[in-house]
């Protein structure tokens, strides 16, 4: 008669031993969950490769892996997110052309979570206090797959497409949207890609119109491409010519859309009316560079531009990845240049200024150009 009692604790320990692992296994799995980046509650995003990535309702701190995102994040107004940075900007440089890093010189204080162009380190990561809610990576980063730096780090990674100001428009439209739905800026992102549209538009609507006589045939060298080049390092789709609608010798290449190295011969069959030239190759030194060229060798002295002293200096626009305030400085100093009536009204360097302010909330022209002497948007010293 007295076993009921004992049967009936038996049964309750039963009971409360497997509400305990039931508990435990829930705690676990939440833990996982969190651990490998899908936080419960938080939200799905679609990033620039077809991952689907959950990401915390509300993200505070950020890490920007790659060539160009932080740049992106800058144009967002939402720098105060990051957390931490990598090499590229805690180095320094005596000739530094990224306008974005001007801008903000703060991020050489901040600490370090990888080396440049995506080879970041997870144990980097993992120190930093506080830490990043998400990574955005952009997708030709090096170092560790997007999928394996989230296991390392217990950290979502978005990836985007850096993109460019032509073929690959939507692939920049795509970035600064993905970053704005993760930050909350939505709205600024429409305000940045209606901003460059607007522009684009300004250009074209400039440029149009005029016989093919009206267009001075032009050729833009010594472009940089992960370092200075000298003269032969061209682009077939410079975007401050097309944008202004302009005569590029160049723009019949195959390799349009890349960087493109021609040789001399074909620059002095092309013979060029106007010459550019990014500012930049003068990191090559007094005895190397585009300038040097165009001064000491017979075939370039002979070029119509250098004769009729119509060659100009442009800002550098590829530095970490394009600057794309520097490209819509230079298509209007290009358009200046090849149609002086129809920018009459424009001065580059308050047109520059004003593209950087809205951008960056800075006007850094002025720092730009005393890196290269005051040079930039001048006619090149060819003497």
């Amino acid at each position: 008669m007295r076993t009921q009692p004992v049967i009936n604790i038996f049964v309750f320990g039963i009971l409360a031993v497997t509400a305990c692992g039931l508990l435990f296994l829930a705690f676990m799995s939440n833990a996982g969950s969190i651990q490998n980046g899908e936080e419960p509650g938080g939200r799905t995003i679609i990033d620039a490769v077809g991952r689907e990535v959950n990401v915390p309702e509300t993200v505070e701190g950020v890490i920007c892996s790659g060539s160009g995102t932080l740049r992106l994040l800058t144009y967002l107004q939402q720098q105060d997110r990051i957390v931490g940075v990598d090499s590229i900007e805690k180095r320094g440089s005596v000739i530094d052309t990224r306008a974005y890093a001007l801008a903000n010189p703060q991020f050489g204080d901040y600490p370090l979570f990888g080396e440049f162009r995506g080879y970041d380190n997870p144990e980097l990561i993992l120190s930093l206090d506080p830490a990043p809610d998400v990574i955005f990576r952009t997708e030709d980063a090096g170092g560790d797959d997007p999928d394996v730096l989230r296991k390392k780090t217990g950290i979502p990674v978005v990836v985007v497409r850096y993109g460019d100001l032509t073929a690959e428009r939507e692939d920049l439209n795509g970035a600064l949207r993905t970053m704005a739905k993760v930050l909350g800026p939505e709205e600024r992102a429409e305000d940045v890609i209606a901003f460059f549209d607007g522009l684009i538009e300004d250009l074209h609507t400039r440029t149009t119109g005029r016989t093919q006589e009206e267009h001075p045939s032009c050729y833009v060298g010594g472009i940089a491409m992960r370092g200075p080049h000298g003269f032969h390092s061209t682009e077939p789709d410079y975007p401050p010519f097309e944008f202004t609608n302009a005569n590029n010798v160049a723009g019949g290449l195959a390799v349009r859309g890349s960087h493109a190295t021609v040789a001399r011969e074909k620059i002095v069959e092309w013979d060029p009316e106007v010459v550019f030239l990014d500012i930049s190759t003068i990191r090559l030194g007094d005895a190397a560079g585009a300038l040097y060229e165009l001064r000491n060798d017979r075939a370039y002295r002979g070029l119509r531009a250098v004769e009729k002293v119509r060659v100009y200096n442009v800002l550098p626009h590829k530095s970490y990845n394009t600057n794309y305030g520097s490209v819509f400085a230079n298509a209007y100093f290009v358009g200046s240049v090849l149609y002086p009536d129809r920018f009459s009204d424009i001065d580059p360097v308050e047109k520059a200024d004003e593209i950087y302010e809205f951008l960056l909330d800075e006007p850094v022209f002025s720092e730009l150009n005393a890196t290269f002497n005051d040079m930039i948007f001048e006619k090149a010293p060819l003497d």
